[in-house]
């Protein structure tokens, strides 16, 4: 394996800001930390808050998980039981944290892009904290794109010339947003299935839209994306939407299972419905990845963490 130098980064924020060779790092270093490397010595003690307005078990448990693998002290942070809830805004909020000493936030909000202001703060301003972006509303979640790319690699060694197709509701998926352009420049190529209305053609540029029982067989991998339920206000489809039929339409039963390749591999970023996207029967047949996915997720993010402990000299590392 070629060594390519480490990564340091100010921010975590998008996948849109790193280059194919940091991609490409930054997996390497997931899986080293997999095969049982050694993690870097912390000489200071360095705190993290991991802050998440939205819901979530797998993405803020793997964080955790991960910060305390590098040796990171965590401050607890409710944003139910905290001033949030008499009207402080998110920067202030972060700019108590960061007076009390916390040097990293990991942040997840329903609101896209939230980070700018925590990243570009105006001229005067004391706030200067790390920010690791766990999922901006519809936008981003860099860390499941980063894992997914993991997983890929683990399995087939490569990403060029390799067939993935995208399917669910593409428009309302942060993970369809961050994967399907990194998917691109590493050489894959895309293409995308699902309800048509919940597609939106600019993301024709990326990659090709295709009736999901014509791709299933020539894909290498299927990465199968949740209903966003929650995103669908004033979407009139939502008041029409069957599980039994969207899995009829659009989901992995047992007959489309068996028509894919012999090496292909699915993936969901979860938390999976069963019989909607994916038969219950499936969550953990040979060729799904997603208890992988989960595992490989506290490995990355241990990797993007420490990118920006470089990238901000935290803990005595450079």
């Amino acid at each position: 394996m070629t060594e390519l130098p480490l990564v340091k980064l100010p921010h975590f924020v998008t996948v849109e800001d790193l280059s194919s060779e940091q991609v490409l790092s930054l997996i390497h270093r997931a899986e080293f930390y997999k095969d049982g490397g050694e993690t870097p010595k912390l000489t200071e003690p360095v705190y993290v808050t991991n802050a998440f307005f939205e819901n979530s078990t797998r993405t803020h448990t793997s964080f955790e998980v991960a910060e305390k693998r590098l040796g990171l002290t965590d401050i607890f942070f409710d944003p139910q039981h905290s001033s949030v809830k008499k009207g402080e805004t998110m920067y202030d909020t972060m700019l108590v944290m960061d007076a009390l000493g916390v040097a990293l936030a990991v942040i997840r909000h329903s609101t896209n892009a939230y980070y700018e202001p925590l990243i570009h703060p105006q001229t005067g301003s004391h706030l200067n904290m790390g920010i690791v972006n766990a999922g901006d509303g519809s936008g981003q979640h860099p860390s499941q794109s980063m894992l997914d790319m993991m997983t890929i690699h683990e399995h087939f060694g490569h990403f060029d010339g390799l067939k993935v197709g995208i399917i669910g509701d593409i428009t309302n998926s942060r993970v369809a947003g961050s994967n399907m352009e990194i998917l691109n420049r590493l050489g894959a190529s895309v293409y995308f299935s699902g309800p048509d209305y919940w597609y939106d053609h600019a993301y024709d540029k990326y990659g090709k839209f295709m009736p999901l029982d014509d791709l299933v067989g020539e894909m290498d991998a299927l990465m199968l994306l949740r209903v966003q339920h929650e995103r669908h206000a004033g979407d009139a489809n939502e008041a029409k939407f069957s599980a039994e039929s969207y899995h009829e339409k659009y989901g992995i039963n047992e007959a489309r299972y068996n028509r894919m390749k012999k090496n292909a591999i699915i993936m969901h970023p979860g938390p999976i419905n069963h019989d909607v996207e994916l038969a219950g029967s499936l969550v953990e047949a040979p060729n799904c990845k997603f208890y992988e996915q989960m595992q490989n997720g506290v490995f990355m993010r241990m990797a993007m963490l420490e990118a920006v402990l470089r990238g901000r000299k935290l803990g005595g590392l450079d």
